[in-house]
């Protein structure tokens, strides 16, 4: 997995995992040995209805929340907390997993 891996995010994946679930997210993917291609569809809150890039999540999950994955295969998983678990679960080949810490 990797090459066709989508994570929508706001602006990005910027500031501290504990508080920006978009960071959270993309730490998660990369200790797990994941680079996925980060989409910024911008906007937050009350405003996500107003940013295109927001539409796209939508479609995808029925809300305008990122952040949100599209694996290669095409499964959707959205929130950073199902994010980050499905990282831990599923590894990319030939990398060790970081310590928890």
């Amino acid at each position: 997995m990797g090459a066709g891996m989508r994570l929508y995010v706001c602006y990005g994946t910027f500031g501290p995992a504990e508080r920006h679930a978009c960071a959270r997210a993309c730490h998660a993917l990369a200790e797990a040995g994941h680079a996925p291609e980060v989409v910024r569809t911008y906007g937050c809150y009350g405003t996500d209805r107003f940013f295109k890039g927001r539409h796209e999540v939508r479609r995808l999950t029925g809300n305008f929340k990122v952040p949100t994955m599209v694996l290669d295969d095409g499964t959707v998983i959205d929130d950073s907390k199902n994010i980050a678990a499905w990282a831990a679960a599923n590894p990319a080949s030939g990398r060790e997993l970081a310590v928890p810490r």
